[in-house]
C-alpha cells in the first residue's frame, strides 16, 4: 500500500512539473512576442523581403514561421493575412493551411506531453464522462468548434489536455479551418492585388465584391452552424469510436 502510495505521490509530482513546464512555455512564448524584435518581422513588407532571401523555399520557410507562430500564440489572422498579402490569395491559402495544421499538431502534442497527466488528475467523477464523450466525439466536436471560430491557438493546447484522439483532432481541424482560411485569405489577397496594380476601378469589379461578400458571410458562419446544431456542441455522449 505505502509502494502504490508512493507511486502515485511520485506520478503527481511529475504531471505537476510537466504541467509548470507547459505554463512557463506559454508564458516564455507570449512575452517573447511582445518583448523582443520579433514584432518587427511581423508585416508583409518585412517578412516578403526576408522570404525573398530564401528564393524557391520561400513556401517552405513561410510554413515553418506559420507553424511556429501558432506555438508562439501570435494571432492566426494576423499570419494568414501576411501569408495572403505575400503569395496571393489561392497560394497563400495553400501555404497558410498547411502552415496552420502543422502548427496545430504541434501546439496538441506539447499540450498532451506536458498538460494532459495533470489535466487528467483534476479531473473528477463529474468531469470525466465530459471528457470520455470528446474522446468517444472527437472529429465531430473539433470540428464544431473549428466551425464556430473557437480561438485557434488556445483550442490547440487545450484539446491537447483531453482524450481526444490525436487523428480526429487532425481530420476535425484540417476540415474546420478550410472555410474560413480560404474566405480571409481569398479576400486579404483580392483587396492586395488591387492595391498593388493601382488600378482602383477594380475595386468595383464582381471579384473584389465577391469576396466583400464572403469575407462579410463568414461572421454568419458560427451563428449559422450554433442555429443549425441548436446552440449546443456536438452530443457528449453516444456516438461513434
Amino acid at each position: 500500500m505505502k509502494a502504490n502510495g508512493a507511486e502515485r505521490s511520485t506520478s503527481r509530482n511529475k504531471a505537476i512539473v510537466k504541467a509548470l513546464i507547459l505554463l512557463a512555455f506559454i508564458v516564455a512564448a507570449v512575452l517573447a512576442v511582445r518583448f523582443t524584435p520579433v514584432k518587427a518581422y511581423l508585416t508583409a513588407e518585412a517578412l516578403g523581403k526576408f522570404l525573398e532571401t530564401v528564393g524557391f523555399w520561400a513556401p517552405l520557410v513561410f510554413m515553418v514561421i506559420y507553424a511556429a507562430g501558432v506555438c508562439l500564440f501570435l494571432p492566426g489572422t494576423l499570419l494568414t493575412g501576411l501569408g495572403a498579402a505575400i503569395f496571393g490569395a489561392y497560394w497563400g491559402f495553400v501555404y497558410v493551411w498547411f502552415g496552420a495544421m502543422v502548427g496545430a499538431s504541434m501546439a496538441f502534442w506539447i499540450g498532451r506531453t506536458l498538460g494532459r497527466e495533470f489535466a487528467a488528475s483534476l479531473i473528477g467523477n463529474r468531469l470525466k464522462k465530459y471528457d470520455d464523450a470528446i474522446e468517444r466525439n472527437g472529429f465531430a466536436t473539433v470540428l464544431y468548434l473549428r466551425l464556430v471560430y473557437f480561438p485557434f491557438t488556445p483550442m490547440n493546447f487545450g484539446m491537447g489536455l483531453t482524450k481526444v484522439h490525436f487523428w480526429d483532432y487532425v481530420a476535425g481541424t484540417g476540415l474546420g479551418i478550410i472555410v474560413g482560411t480560404f474566405i480571409f485569405t481569398f479576400f486579404v489577397g483580392t483587396i492586395k492585388d488591387v492595391w498593388v496594380s493601382g488600378n482602383w476601378s477594380e475595386l468595383i469589379s464582381f471579384k473584389v465584391f465577391f469576396s466583400i461578400g464572403l469575407f462579410i458571410f463568414s461572421f454568419f458562419i458560427p451563428k449559422i452552424i450554433k442555429k443549425v446544431k441548436g446552440d449546443q456542441p456536438p452530443p457528449p455522449v453516444g456516438g461513434g469510436v
